[in-house]
């Protein structure tokens, strides 16, 4: 069994308690690795060394240019190494090994298209109103960032924090999930090897109760980017609001696919079953919810259907997989506890709605993909989010009831349209309240294109243009041109 070590100032170290704890494979359901076990003392550590590198001249001192370079060199590192990060990935964290190596292959762009941005975060000069003043703005990285991401793709989502907050010129402090640690320790590796300096990047590995919140309260820390669940998100808000630090926060979803009756029948199944089956429903983005127009409900659940039940579920690392193992023991029993409210709450169970017990799935934590008909919108099973294989589908009779149950609940993270009417899709994009909205599609995202959520889904973005913003601060300079100080008793 593998034993990691932390990763700060440069320096790979056991945990300051010299515990360490054990990460299981979903599939097997066995133990294959030992991760540090992180104590409040290890975050001072790393986030005394992040603050050192921020004032250090190797990194506070260095080119724009240069920051860029680094960037595109760790790309191109990430790019050599994908294959290796998507099977560790792989085996922590159940997803795909298609899906991860698909992923690992596309991070790259990231740190290229944020080293590419890296020497172009330019002031402003301003044609202030005022005589005999010189304005001008500069923008400045903040600072000490934590990144704290989730477990269901766990180093996508790390490279869309730490690709814009290096490119503007932060440190960073990275907390993974204490249940998909060990890929980004090996990620970890590969920073000291693309150049940067040491303690730019730290790891730091653990649970959230026991220096989570030491991370985000860390007087030292100037920002906080979390991706997880909205509960988990709220705590992170509350407590970096007692030391006013701006965060990030991309949280939890209930997204609405809707399909209208002029819809392309078959690629809107496709896109059903893409929103909720692919990456075994555990994205923030899964299309939990198919509002289907009622014109074409019975004809779509059969297709749908047919195309659900031929599923292949099994070994995560097998490329013919379809459908893998829940990530984790805990979320396996919620899942399998939302399956039961439904039933309960009077919805009707039309596939899956057990664990699966099929000689492929061995000894892992699979649950059967499940769909429901019957489904009113106030029931819990269309309000809350499962995380996992589980699809509800609600019947709607016109437009604006469609928006009125895609609207009805407290989440805004993306939706789903599918018509063939340019004009729907336009008015759909426009009064969906969403973060992103897709139209005869489904689970695309890209570096290029900002994402983030609405209402409980989140505050901030990341990728595109807008995600270095969120990791910079704009200062305003005046300079006085005229050599002389006018009644320093009136504001000038």
């Amino acid at each position: 069994m593998k034993t990691y070590r932390m990763l700060v100032g440069g320096a790979w170290i056991v945990a300051a308690g010299g515990e360490t704890f054990e990460t299981e494979s979903p599939f097997s359901g066995e133990a294959w690795a030992r991760i540090p076990r992180g104590t409040p003392a290890d975050v001072d550590r790393a986030v005394a060394a992040a603050a050192a590198a921020f004032a250090d001249p190797a990194w506070r001192r260095i080119s724009a240019s240069a920051r860029g370079a680094l960037l595109r060199r760790l790309g191109d590192l990430v790019a050599a190494e994908a294959e290796r990060l998507a099977e560790i990935e792989t085996r922590d964290n159940g997803k795909l090994i298609t899906e991860m190596r698909g992923q690992l292959r596309y991070i790259p762009q990231w740190f290229y298209y944020f080293g590419g941005l890296a020497d172009k975060l330019e002031g402003r000069v301003i044609p202030i109103d005022k005589p005999g003043v010189f304005n001008f703005t500069r923008e400045e990285p903040l600072g000490v960032v934590a990144a704290i991401t989730p477990w269901n793709s766990p180093l996508m989502l790390a490279a869309w924090k730490l690709a814009p907050a290096l490119g503007a010129g932060n440190t960073v402090v990275w907390k993974p999930s204490e249940f998909s640690s060990a890929s980004a320790l090996e990620f970890g590796r590969l920073f000291e090897e693309a150049g940067f300096p040491p303690g730019v990047v730290n790891i730091v590995t653990g649970f959230g109760n026991e220096i989570g919140e030491r991370l985000v309260a860390h007087p030292r820390v100037a920002k906080v980017a979390f991706t997880g669940g909205d509960r988990t998100g709220q705590s992170v808000y509350e407590l970096a609001a007692r030391s006013i630090k701006p965060v990030t926060l991309e949280l939890g979803g209930k997204s609405a696919n809707i399909v209208f009756e002029d819809a392309e029948i078959d690629n809107a199944v496709k896109g059903v079953v893409s929103g909720i089956f692919a990456a075994t429903g555990q994205t923030c983005i899964a299309g939990s919810r198919a509002l289907v127009h009622r014109s074409l409900h019975d004809d779509f659940v059969e297709r749908l259907l047919a195309v659900a039940k031929t599923a292949r579920m099994g070994d995560p690392l097998d490329e013919a997989t379809q459908v893998g193992p829940v990530t984790t023991r805990p979320q396996h029993a919620k899942v399998l506890e939302y399956i039961e409210i439904a039933k309960a709450e009077g919805a009707r169970c039309v596939l899956g709605g057990t664990p699966a017990t099929r000689p492929e799935c061995g000894k892992g934590w699979f649950v059967e993909p499940t769909i429901f008909t019957h489904v009113k919108p106030t029931m819990r099973i269309a309000q809350e989010e499962v995380f996992g294989p589980v699809l509800s589908i609600i019947p709607f009779d016109d437009d604006e009831e469609a928006i009125a149950i895609a609207n009805g609940t407290l989440y805004g993270l993306a939706a789903g349209v599918w018509t063939q009417s340019i004009g729907r899709a336009l008015t759909m994009a426009e009064r969906l309240e969403a973060g992103t909205v897709w139209v005869n599609t489904y689970r695309a995202v890209s570096y290029m294109s900002p994402f983030g959520g609405y209402k409980r889904s989140g505050i901030g973005r990341e990728s595109g243009l807008s995600a270095v913003r969120e990791y910079l601060q704009e200062k305003s300079v005046w300079i006085d041109t005229s050599g002389e100080v006018p009644n320093p008793f009136v504001m000038r």
